[in-house]
């Protein structure tokens, strides 16, 4: 028999009823969280997730529990390539992820003026606005490349390699973009920009000062009279005249300029400037910190390789794509760059032995020579190379006039060389390796042998200890 007391039986808690702990106590709680290891971390995760019922699908967001310098470090853990697409989850990624961004190169200068660029990436530290001072049609459909730089032209409005000249925003344009750009970005180290003026560098100089390294394309003696602001500059790059593109004039008076207010310059680059002998002088005496100078499509005056016996600590000399290098170079020079280390010739043209024997004279303290695609250098142009007494590396690439016996005739005489690459030389034969020749191959440290296509001494000194000190001797059979 059965009584009803009128209570009803207490019955065991189902766990779906149990209470849910709250976000507010999740997020009071996360420093501890942050503290814990992570196997402690995700254990505690686990332990605090609210039970979820089978018939709910949406899975609570735990990067709330996140401030956002940890979530950060979380960010920059991801590969580059794919960080782009972190912005896409929210608006708060999205804020995050513009913080992260430390280069932008513009390409719509409405960006910009308007100030979408300064919000959306607070913290950039280089900005390039070659692009973006271009004024592109609409009808975008031909990309133009040029070694020094690339931009989009229309279809059927491009005419002649004037188009660039023409279609380049005014000078105030690009003084009030720099500004709104410096003032949003006083974290700013590296800049590049065209068609700028004095004033443009001053409010930039102004605000960034931290800034070490600067391009200018379509640079002129009177945007220099703004450079001297920069207190900081280490790495200059000046674009005066391009064949094809722009023409503006970067003078002795510019690089005096120059060489007054960048005490402190390490690395510069000429490209298309017509300075001279007492421009690269002014340089060398004042810019006691100079180690590398680039020299590209070279328009200086006659003589001014004499200057570079000023730069006493100029360690790299580095001709690009030099149609000539001196017209009439002092063949009296008795003095040298004391510290120079490295010369380097690209795509220059090596047919006037003069020139090339005052220039070897100048760097005869060399220690490295390169040759890349130099045309004119035969066995007679390369033979000016003994001037390089204590040459330790030799690196000879796209040298066609250059035979096996001339190089072999240079090469013996430095008694210091340890390193030898020689690429895409077709006239420097396997064949044509002399006993001397092998002989020198077993003493160096390092030894790259691809003359041509069909050059199998490579592939055949592997295991015999060739190129390595103390190695076997490579003989002629």
């Amino acid at each position: 028999m059965s009584y009803n007391t009128g209570k009803k039986e207490s019955s065991p808690v189902s766990p779906l009823k149990k209470r849910r702990a709250s976000w507010s106590e999740l997020w009071v709680n996360h420093h501890h969280l942050l503290s814990s290891s992570p196997l402690d971390l995700a254990a505690k995760f686990q332990s605090l997730t609210p039970p979820i019922s089978k018939s709910k699908t949406l899975l609570p967001d735990f990067t709330l529990l996140l401030p956002d310098l940890i979530l950060i470090r979380v960010i920059q853990k991801i590969p580059n390539s794919q960080r782009k697409n972190l912005s896409l989850v929210c608006k708060r990624w999205f804020r995050l992820h513009g913080r992260l961004v430390r280069s932008f190169k513009v390409s719509d200068w409405e960006f910009l003026s308007s100030g979408r660029l300064i919000s959306r990436f607070p913290n950039l530290e280089t900005v390039d606005l070659v692009s973006g001072c271009l004024i592109s049609p609409p009808n975008l459909g031909i990309l133009v490349n040029h070694r020094i730089v690339s931009f989009t032209v229309g279809v059927g409005s491009y005419q002649s390699w004037s188009f660039f000249e023409e279609n380049l925003l005014s000078v105030e344009l690009v003084e009030r973009g720099l500004k709104a750009l410096a003032g949003g970005c006083s974290n700013l180290r590296k800049l590049v920009v065209t068609n700028t003026s004095e004033l443009g560098l001053l409010n930039v100089a102004e605000e960034c000062s931290r800034l070490q390294e600067l391009e200018l394309h379509k640079c002129s003696d009177s945007v220099l009279l703004g450079i001297g602001a920069f207190e900081n500059l280490q790495i200059l790059r000046l674009v005066g005249n391009v064949d094809g593109l722009y023409n503006s004039l970067v003078s002795d008076i510019g690089l005096m300029i120059l060489a007054q207010g960048c005490k402190r310059l390490v690395k510069l680059e000429l490209v298309g400037c017509e300075g001279g002998f007492d421009g690269i002088k002014e340089i060398g005496e004042c810019c006691q910190m100079l180690e590398e100078l680039t020299v590209c499509d070279n328009k200086m005056e006659s003589g001014w390789l004499g200057g570079l016996r000023y730069c006493e600590n100029l360690k790299t000399l580095k001709l690009v794509s030099c149609k000539k290098i001196d017209n009439d170079p002092d063949e009296s020079l008795s003095c040298c760059c004391p510290a120079l280390e490295r010369l380097q010739l690209e795509k220059c043209q090596l047919r006037d032995k003069n020139t090339v024997k005052a220039l070897f004279k100048m760097c005869e303290a060399a220690r490295e020579i390169v040759f890349q695609d130099c045309w004119g250098l035969d066995n007679d142009i390369f033979s000016l190379a003994m001037a390089f007494g204590r040459v330790k590396l030799l690196y000879l690439e796209g040298c066609s006039l250059l035979t096996t016996s001339g190089l072999e005739s240079v090469i013996l005489h430095w008694h210091e060389l340890e390193h030898l690459k020689v690429v895409s030389c077709k006239n420097i034969k396997d064949s044509e390796v002399s006993p001397s020749l092998s002989a020198l191959f077993s003493a160096l440290v390092e030894l790259q042998w691809r003359p041509d296509t069909r050059s199998h001494l490579s592939s055949s000194l592997t295991g015999t200890g060739i190129g390595e000190k103390g190695g076997k001797f490579f003989k002629k059979t």
